[in-house]
């Protein structure tokens, strides 16, 4: 008997394991929502609209944009030079800041 529960708890567990997605459920008033991973793949620096371009010169004078990144919603990832040190934020298309 002892055996049983134990190879059950295996199986479960194992079961489990390989139903596990790379996207994460949760439920929110009942409904199921997916968040989608946030999978940024790089794109040029000649690539970003201009109103990143003029939001990155506004709040951060003459930062340097180091590397551009971007996902499927159309957010950007940009690592910044300022001072030495490589500062990441994250922005829409339209040079709006996220915070994450």
């Amino acid at each position: 008997m002892r055996n049983i529960i134990l190879a059950s708890a295996l199986a479960l567990g194992g079961a489990s394991t390989y139903a596990t997605a790379t996207q994460t459920m949760f439920f929110h008033d009942g409904i199921m929502d997916i968040v989608f991973q946030e999978d940024f793949t790089p794109i040029s620096i000649k690539a970003v609209p201009t109103a990143i371009i003029e939001a990155v010169v506004k709040n951060y004078g003459e930062g340097k944009i180091s590397e551009v990144y971007k996902n499927e919603l159309n957010e950007y990832k940009l690592d910044l030079s300022l001072d030495s040190k490589t500062n990441t934020v994250y922005t829409d298309e339209n040079g709006h800041w996220i915070n994450k």
